[in-house]
Parts: structure tokens; sequence; C-alpha cells
């Protein structure tokens, strides 16, 4: 996940102007331009998200709700608005700031949160080193402050209220994907790092989860979200999911065109099929592919997004997907690429994606009907 460096924007409006605009102004609208219409779907200002039938895509750019400059391109692109947007943010440095979420809500998107419990610029400094990727891996995965038993412990229980408190005076949903990836071993809250152990993640998990309904923050939908699994450095699932009472999404991360997928083509189905199979083994809940993209390096980016869409549709239950709009390792972005960005806006201009988000919306956390 990237450290979102801008500095922070002020508050963008008042809690009442912003429920003015939930249920007086049209939900989900996007400033519109020649290149990027606003979505058209008549959605009512209630209702589930997404609806039955509909699922979703969101985007996560480099500066995130803190400049919407790469989210408006990738509109363009798209030649849609984006329904969610994931960002991120630290433990070590990020205080609760009710203005990030607002900036995303009154673009018509649902925020997620990808919070993370680790100190971000010890991965910044590792990456700096050149050191091969599996060092910085071990690196950036060693920092003692933020193993999991403290986090179980209560050891930051006084920031985590911080965070509820801030979230439930949000008065709209939104989606936190904390602790990601954790089947792996490159970040601090995974159970093979960090002197972690063995059903550490589940207490920490359930912990926070805990702390946020005693707060009343019940407007949190919460995210899941382990990577697909590839070679011995990504872990089975087992021991890891905290259970359908703590859980509203699971999701799953993975790329075309990093790590194992290089040498070979592998499709959507080939890179995700495996360990979804695993997660709906444990468990119905709704579907969100949470983070991906496709590198260009083979001139099959476009190829490898229109098979995506036409496979997604084809898993149970899968809501949406989220589009990592980086150039981080490799270039994943659709908007600097008209071959992607035609595979993509021809994609999602079907009516599956026709849909917009507004805050009185119930996020979907059931079977779709």
């Amino acid at each position: 996940m990237l450290r979102l460096t801008v500095p922070r924007v002020g508050l963008a409006l008042a809690g009442a102007l912003l429920l003015a605009y939930a249920f007086v102004v049209a939900p989900g609208a996007w400033r519109a331009t020649a290149d990027a219409p606003a979505a058209t779907a008549s959605v009512p200002a209630g209702g589930v998200f997404p609806p039955a039938g509909r699922a979703f895509f969101g985007v996560m750019t480099d500066k995130g709700p803190y400049d919407l400059t790469d989210t408006d391109r990738f509109a363009a692109a798209a030649r849609r608005a984006p329904q969610l947007m994931l960002f991120g943010a630290s433990w070590a440095s990020a205080a609760f700031d009710r203005s990030l979420f607002d900036r995303i809500a009154e673009r018509g998107m649902m925020p997620m949160l990808g919070w993370e419990p680790w100190d971000h610029t010890v991965d910044e400094a590792a990456r700096r080193t050149g050191l091969p990727a599996r060092r910085v891996d071990r690196i950036r995965a060693t920092q003692p402050d933020f193993r999991l038993d403290r986090i179980a412990t209560g050891d930051f229980d006084g920031y985590l209220r911080s965070w509820a408190d801030g979230v439930r005076s949000l008065g709209y949903p939104v989606a936190i994907r904390f602790a990601h990836e954790m089947n792996g071993d490159w970040y601090p809250w995974c159970e093979r790092a960090n002197g972690n152990r063995r059903g550490d993640y589940v207490r920490a998990w359930r912990h926070v989860h805990d702390v946020f309904t005693a707060a009343g923050a019940t407007n949190v939908t919460w995210v899941w979200s382990p990577n697909a699994r590839w070679d011995k450095t990504t872990a089975g699932l087992g021991g890891l999911y905290p259970g359908d009472d703590y859980v509203d999404w699971v999701g799953v991360t993975g790329y075309y065109g990093t790590g194992a997928f290089t040498k070979t083509y592998w499709s959507f189905d080939q890179i995700f099929g495996p360990t979804i199979a695993e997660i709906r083994g444990v468990t119905g809940k709704p579907l969100v592919v949470t983070e991906t993209g496709a590198s260009d390096v083979d001139a099959r980016k476009a190829r490898w997004i229109r098979e995506t869409f036409d496979s997604l549709p084809r898993y149970r239950n899968l809501i949406g997907l989220v589009w990592f709009e980086v150039d981080k390792e490799q270039d994943w972005r659709i908007a600097d690429s008209p071959a992607a960005a035609d595979a993509f806006a021809e994609s999602v201009a079907t009516d599956r994606y026709d849909l917009t988000w507004s805050p009185a919306m119930t996020p979907r956390t059931g079977p779709d009907g």
C-alpha cells in the first residue's frame, strides 16, 4: 500500500452540507467532462450497494483523496465513474481525518480504508537501499512495535477508539480493509513474520472489531483480504479467517505481470481461482477483488482486462473490483494506455456496472438475490 504524502486539505463540507448532498443532490454525481460522462444509472438514494445483479468497480491511486487528479484521469479512461475508492493509512502516523472520507463520498464513491498497523517509512527506507525484493520484505516486516499480540492485548486501544469515534461520526457507510495480505510474510501483521504466532491474527482482528462495536461505529463494512497464492511465500488461509460474525466482505489481491505471473500468460482464473475456491471453503460472504492490475510487459494488458471482466460474473457473489491505478514497480494504469483504456471502458459499459453509490445506501452483506 502506498503512503499518501500530499498535504492534507481542509474539511470540504460541514456535516450538514454533506447530508444535504446525500439526500437532496443526485447521489453519486461525478463532475462530468466530455471524456468522462457521469454515470447515468437511475438508482434511489437508499437501497443496497451494489444492487442485486450488479457489481461496482473502484480505484486506488497514488495520492488518493489528497489529490483527485489521477481519479479524474481514470474515470475519463474508463468512460464511467468508479463507485468506490480505496486509500491507505499507516498506524504510525495517520490520525483520523474526516475530510478524506468526505472528499471521496462527495464524488459518489464509497470510501474503503486500507488500514495498516505498521510504520510505512521503514518500507520506504528499505526500498531505497536497492536490496533484493525479498530482503526488503524481511526488513519491512520486522517491526516489533506492531506485533499482533500488542494489538490484541489493548496496547493500541486509545488509537483505535479515536478512529472508531471518527468513523462513527461520519454517519454514512465506509469499508475498512484491515491488515490485508495476512497470508504472506512481507508485512508486520503476517503471522509468519515479526515474531507473531499462530492465532494472533484472528485475535487482533476480533479485538479491533470489538473496539469499534463498543464505540458504536456500526457503519463499518469489515473487509478481510488475503493475497492470491502462487508460491511458498503465500500460505494457506487455514486459521486466518476471523469468522462471519467479524467480517462483512471478503477480498483478494493479485496482479498479472509481477511475481510468478511474469514468465507466461496467466489469466484471472489462473491467478485468482484457487484462492477464491479456498475462500469459498470458509465463507460465502460477498467477494471483492480489492486490488488488481495488469502490466503491459508482454503487450497483453488489454487482453487480460477483457478476459478478467468476462470471468468475474462466473464467481458466486462477486460484487466488485478495485483497480490499482498506480505506476509502482510496473505501470498498472489504464489512463496511460489507449488499448487498456478501451478494454476497460468497453468492459464496464455493460448493465452490470451501471450503478451509483450514495451515502444513504446499505452495503450488501448477504447473497446476491
